[in-house]
Order: C-alpha cells, then sequence, then structure tokens
C-alpha cells in the first residue's frame, strides 16, 4: 500500500476511533515489583519480562488439550506496513502498538475499542527513512500508569493508561538527520531506556545511541554512543567520527536488577564493506557486540564483539535472554567452550543469536566472558575463536575490489533477523527461529542521499545452504550442554517470534499462515491454524477471569519476498491483511 492510500485510510479511521473513545475502568498502575515479576496472567512488554525470556507460567493450555484451540474472536489493524507487533495486556485490557505510531486499547475478553492514539507525523525525506514509519517493532512498554512510546520521527510518548491522552512527549533524537525508532522502549527502576534506529542514513554519521529518560518527565538522564568515541580510534582504521555510521541498537535490550545492569545489542558497521568503509583492519567498536551498560549511569562495563569486521550487514542486535543455568557441555557438542568453565557450577548468563548468522553465544553476565558457543545453521562468516573465547572472522570472503562478488552463508536476507526466540524453565532450553540460506554480495558505490542508506553492497541470487533443500528452522538448543534437543524443518520461514508456556508448548508462526504450537521436549507439532497471511510480530499470552487466551498477529514479512525466490510453491500468500487473532479453549 503507497503512504497516499495509507494515509487515506487512516483518514477514514479516524471518526470511528474519535466515536468508540472511551476509558480504561479502575486501571492500577505497574509497579517496579510486578515488572520484574509480572502477575501470571498479564503481558506488561515485548517478551513478558525483563529479562527477555518470552515465558509465560500460564497452563491451562496445555500439551494435553492444546488440540481444541479455537479462535476466540478477531481484530482488523487499522494500519499497514511489515508486521511485527506486540500485543501487551495489563489487567484484561490489551494494548496494541502499531506502525505509524498507533497505539489501541481493546477489552482483551471481546477485542471491543476502548480508545486509539494517532501519532501525528512528519513528512520524511527519502525513502528509507520514510520505511522506518512502516516498520515499528513492539513499540510500547507498560509502567505505572503510562503507555510508552517511540515513534518514527525519535520521540518518547508517555501516553494515559487510562485514556490515551498525551501526558508528554520528549524528543529524544533529530529525526531530519534519519534518526528514528524502530524498537519499543525497556521500563525499570524509574527509567524509560530506549534504542535508536536509522544509524544507516547520511545524516546520522558520528553517533548511534542507547539513552535513559525519567519515567515521569522524559527528562534524559544519559546517552551512550554505541560506536564509541575518540577513544576507540584505532577500532575504526582512524576514520573520523563524522565518517563512522552504523551500530544501531534496533532491538529492545534486557535488564538485571540485582546488577543494575541492561545488556543490549548493537548493529552492524556501514558503510560495507570495509573497502568502501575506510576501517581498514579494525574491527569498528562497538558494532556487532553485546554490550554491559550500568543503568544509573550509562558506562559500559564490559562489552562482546561477536562478529568484528562485518563486510556483510550481518547486523547483530537481537534479543539477549537472560538466564541462570549450569554450564556443562561436551567439547564436541559446541564450537567453542572456555577451559574456565567448571562443570555443573551455576551461572548467570546471556543467551543469544544475536546476529543474522545463527550462532548461539552463552556469555557469563558478570565478565563477558564467553563461556560456549554453536552454530544452528549453516554459516561461513565465522571461522573459530581464539582460546580466550573472541571471534575470528573469516577474512577469506572480505572483499577486495568493488566488482568482487563473495557468496556469504548465514544471513544476509535469509538468516536470524527480529524474530526473537524464547527459554523455557521446563527444559532449559532456548528455541529461536533461524532461516538457511546463502547469497551473493557485490561491493556497490552510491551516492550518499538525504533520508537513504549508505549501506553499499548490491545483493544478488540467494541459495539454500550446502546440502539443504528448505529454509525454515527452529532450533531447540540446551543451554546446560549446548545439545541440539531438536529442529523443525520446512520450506516456509518462521515469520514470528516464538514464545513458550507453562504448559509445556512452543508457539510460532510461519510466511504461509500457519500458526502453530509445538512439544517443548521434542518438537512434535500438537496444533495449527491457517489464518489469512503470514504470522508475524510476537505471539503472547494472557489471562481474564480465569480463561487464558493466546494472541497474534498477521502481516508482510521482510524475510518472505526472499524465501519465495528459493521455493516457488510458497508464492500464494496475500501481501496484506493485517489482522490480530485470538485463540481460546472451549
Amino acid at each position: 500500500m503507497t503512504r497516499t492510500v495509507l494515509s487515506a485510510a487512516l483518514a477514514a479511521c479516524t471518526l470511528f476511533a474519535a466515536g468508540a473513545h472511551a476509558q480504561v475502568k479502575n486501571y492500577q498502575p505497574v509497579t517496579d515489583q510486578e515488572v520484574l515479576a509480572p502477575k501470571a496472567e498479564d503481558w506488561l512488554m515485548w517478551r513478558r519480562t525483563v529479562d527477555n525470556q518470552a515465558y509465560s507460567p500460564l497452563e491451562q493450555i496445555n500439551t494435553g488439550n492444546v488440540t481444541n484451540l479455537r479462535m476466540a474472536w478477531s481484530w482488523t489493524l487499522p494500519v499497514g506496513g511489515l508486521q511485527e507487533a506486540a500485543p501487551l495486556v495489563r489487567d484484561g485490557v490489551m494494548f496494541l502498538g502499531l506502525n505509524l505510531g498507533v497505539v489501541q486499547a481493546l477489552d482483551a475478553k471481546t477485542g471491543e475499542l476502548i480508545w486509539e492514539h494517532r501519532q501525528k507525523l512528519p513528512t520524511f525525506t527519502g525513502g528509507y527513512h520514510d520505511r522506518q514509519a512502516s516498520r515499528q517493532r513492539n513499540n510500547i512498554t507498560l509502567y505505572r500508569d503510562k503507555v510508552y512510546l517511540t515513534t518514527p520521527d525519535s520521540k518518547l510518548v508517555a501516553l494515559n493508561a487510562a485514556t490515551g491522552e498525551v501526558a508528554w512527549e520528549h524528543q529524544v533524537l533529530d529525526w531530519e538527520k534519519g534518526y528514528s525508532f524502530t524498537a519499543g522502549p525497556l521500563a525499570a527502576d524509574g527509567k524509560i531506556f530506549t534504542g535508536t534506529s536509522g544509524c544507516s542514513i547520511a545524516g546520522t554519521a558520528g553517533g548511534c545511541f542507547i539513552t535513559a529518560h525519567d519515567a515521569e518527565s522524559g527528562k534524559e538522564l544519559w546517552r551512550l554512543n554505541t560506536i564509541g568515541g575518540p577513544e576507540v580510534d584505532d577500532t575504526w582504521g582512524g576514520l573520523a567520527q563524522e565518517n563512522r555510521w552504523g551500530g544501531s541498537p534496533w532491538i529492545t535490550g534486557a535488564y538485571d536488577a540485582e546488577r543494575k545492569t541492561l545488556y543490549w545489542g548493537v548493529g552492524m558497521p556501514l558503510p560495507y564493506p570495509a573497502i568502501l568503509r575506510g576501517s581498514g583492519d579494525g574491527a569498528a567498536l562497538y558494532t556487532n557486540s553485546t554490550l554491559a551498560i550500568d543503568a544509573e549511569t550509562g558506562k559500559v562495563k564490559w562489552h562482546y564483539q561477536h562478529l568484528p569486521q562485518d563486510d556483510w550487514d550481518l547486523d547483530s542486535p537481537f534479543e539477549r535472554v537472560l538466564v541462570d543455568s549450569e554450564i556443562a557441555p561436551a567439547k564436541e557438542d559446541v564450537s567453542y567452550l572456555s577451559s574456565k568453565v567448571k562443570s555443573g557450577q551455576k551461572y548467570d548468563v546471556i543467551v543469544s543469536v544475536p546476529g543474522k548468522y545463527g550462532t548461539v553465544f552463552v556469555l557469563d553476565r558478570d565478565s563477558g566472558e564467553l563461556l560456549w558457543a554453536r552454530d544452528t545453521a549453516h554459516q561461513n562468516v565465522i571461522k573459530g575463536f581464539t582460546a580466550d573465547g573472541k571471534v575470528q572472522t573469516n577474512t577469506e570472503l572480505f572483499q577486495k575490489a568493488i566488482d568482487q562478488t563473495v557468496t556469504v552463508c548465514g544471513g544476509r536476507d535469509l538468516g536470524k533477523l527480529w524474530m526473537a526466540g524464547a527459554y523455557s524453565p521446563l527444559t532449559n532450553a532456548f528455541y529461536v527461529p533461524v532461516s538457511e540460506s546463502c547469497k551473493e554480495l557485490t561491493p556497490q558505490v552510491i551516492e550518499v542521499r538525504q533520508g537513504e542508506s549508505v549501506g553499499a553492497q548490491a545483493s544478488g541470487k540467494a541459495s539454500f545452504a550446502p546440502g539443504e533443500d528448505t529454509v525454515g528452522r527452529v532450533y531447540a538448543v540446551d543451554v546446560k550442554s549446548g545439545k541440539l534437543l531438536w529442529v523443525q524443518k520446512q520450506a516456509a520461514i518462521f515469520s514470528s517470534s516464538v514464545m513458550t508456556t507453562g504448559g509445556g508448548l512452543v508457539f510460532t508462526g510461519d510466511s504461509m499462515r500457519e500458526f502453530a504450537a509445538y512439544d517443548q521436549k521434542d518438537g512434535n507439532k500438537l496444533w495449527q491454524v491457517k489464518l489469512n497471511t503470514t504470522v508475524g510480530g510476537h505471539p503472547t499470552t494472557y489471562s481474564v477471569d480465569g480463561k487464558q487466551y493466546v494472541a497474534v498477529v498477521t502481516g508482510p514479512n521482510a524475510q518472505t519476498p526472499v524465501a519465495q525466490t528459493l521455493s516457488p510453491e510458497l508464492k500464494n500468500v496475500v501481501d496484506g491483511g493485517h489482522s490480530l487473532f485470538v485463540f481460546a479453549l472451549p
């Protein structure tokens, strides 16, 4: 849908929204205690809890009865674009954060609209900048008596959760330069934390940022530059600050209340490859890193770089999941095992598939030391690890000339993307959606233009990974041992995030309209339903008046068209139909 048609559609909905405007009755503010340990029936933030586990203890729907799951109600979404929303629920009210800064409050039992907010947006210059407005994901969070919203024009907005009225808004960054927000904030301990998007746009050279704000006023408390400053000049090959791009922390981070520490992922450096970027042999800190950040000061406690010298746009900003687990892999089950790991000892760790290339990393939460790592999908960009756990990037794939084409396996267009994995304490396993493929890439000199990306690489032919004839994967990885518990393989990509529940289930959806539930232990598919179009966003579950519901949104996915080039049988999916579907037992 074009922006003109989309704007007309928005205008047509305005009278309906105004007429339906009402107030949430007896809204109970979300306390700091509930942020850390929410009620089982609620889903307050994109992955439910600040540790990003995406696990709900609800067990009314379980492996024994999930086959009886039926649709309870559905709702047509008022805006289009890529569909990457996370339905949130508090005390029987569902809050939807959608593209173009639209927020809706619905009755979570019936789907009746209570109130709607439509953020007034400017006109963006440049196609890339304009598209950011239609690819917002999980852009709200619930905290105290507010709904906090991040917007495409780089604002942090506080809405009254009961009425949808604007309490305040704060301009975090200069949207006219190209900065934006596509992912939502994290709320904890009286603060709202945000991660910037759009740092690949011409006007955003010199800095990309994670910020902290006072939850009551929006006042900025600190700002961290995620591509470093003069103190790390040597890691950018001597490049001046105004010639550095990238490092977008465009996925929401995690929070450890005991350590008062944020764990946030950072994206790739730009332009790519290095022969156009001019960074030489430099690792380009803090790109493709996990940052451990003091939540009080914004200072980096430690960082771990997952892919230094990224030449291929293999972005490593994805969800960091906080887990407490015994660590005891066998060397034959992992690609790297730290010699310092004491088998049988319990560790506080970060479990992540941080980048598009699908490698699992388990890091010590205190030191940032790599405890173990292993691949899921086939990749050829990490050739190994040093004895002390640092990544060795495959320099043989670095492009030495403008016309040199290389084939990169693991993640360019089809790999890990924003679709997030989930952890289950029932199995001590991490369940993650990944795609298998390879891609031809060629450097490309481009004109630097306002509102456009400075990415400088032509994306060529896609192919299956060696030995494969499908791309869709969900991997179940044991956090203790590093072993693969099971792998779900299919032609269609898994186009939604994953959710786990106390009923022993894993929920996820795919590009061929199927939303399904799997057994956490063995991956057996126990239930499935065909919806109207590609399943997107982040599945969530909640309970109202003692009845458990499962919610998921549908709409286009950025990877679906590429997957269709490899599997022509996938081409019959409608590109549209943005909707919300809610299921329950009879």
